[in-house]
């Protein structure tokens, strides 16, 4: 099997790279493991100042892989290793992100997309519960915003994303992505180290205390919702490309 993630390194930048387009980059088992090993390795290498999170093809990631989903608990050990990290890990999305990707987005410290990208709480539509990724995502969104978009499962744009705290920077402006986190990454690649990892720590403390206090009781909701009679009609009828039984 080829790489599910590839790893580069240039300037103190490791950059990894989600590649399994086939079915839009969702969170299986096999690429959640990968990644979780590839944060590993940037973390163990002191010569990393921070790590770039980017993807092939046109969708950062699609959320969960509704037909080989990873285990709710993996995928919250995965968004605790990267809060953890002492290195900042800087998001860079050029694609669309729903569900459980947008958890990918509030575990790093910095998200920037180009302005095509759009970004969706599909989970309702579903049958199932934003659960997991509530943990690194509320103490970063409005709070209103938050109650919007997570209940309808409505689209929305990088403006928008920016506007409710999910982007740090978005290309709006005709820029693309790569343009506006150039200075960004320039700033990490100038601070100490050590200044810099301490700092990350301050600025996660929120989210990693959210990770860690309820992190057991949202796995536990994801993992029941996941399995109910709902859920199963919600996800076949996805694949079936049809409209659940409730809808109106």
């Amino acid at each position: 099997m080829a790489p599910l993630v590839h790893t580069a390194q240039a300037a103190g930048v490791t950059t990894l790279t989600l590649d399994s387009p086939a079915n839009r980059n969702a969170l299986s088992a096999e690429l959640v493991g990968a990644l979780r090993t590839a944060i590993a390795e940037a973390g163990a290498d002191p010569a990393v100042r921070a790590v770039v999170l980017t993807h092939t093809g046109t969708t950062f990631c699609a959320g969960a892989d509704l037909k080989s989903p990873c285990d709710p608990a993996d995928f919250l050990a995965l968004l605790r290793e990267i809060t953890e990290l002492p290195r900042p890990v800087v998001a860079r999305v050029t694609g669309h992100v729903r569900a459980g990707g947008l958890g990918l987005l509030g575990a790093c410290d910095i998200a920037a997309a180009g302005p095509g990208s759009t970004y969706a709480f599909t989970e309702t539509h579903l049958g199932v519960v934003p659960a997991v990724i509530s943990a690194p995502l509320l103490p970063r969104l409005d709070p209103r915003a938050a109650a919007r978009y997570f209940l309808t499962a409505e689209p929305f744009d990088a403006a928008e994303a920016t506007r409710i705290g999910l982007l740090t920077l978005h290309g709006g402006d005709g820029r693309d992505v790569d343009e506006i986190l150039a200075p960004v990454l320039a700033g990490l690649r100038k601070a100490g180290p050590e200044a810099l990892a301490a700092t990350k720590r301050l600025l996660t403390a929120p989210v990693r205390a959210a990770l860690g206090q309820d992190g057991e009781a949202l796995t536990a909701l994801s993992a029941h919702h996941f399995g109910s009679a709902e859920a199963r009609e919600g996800i076949t009828a996805r694949f079936e490309g049809r409209d659940p039984s409730w809808a109106l």
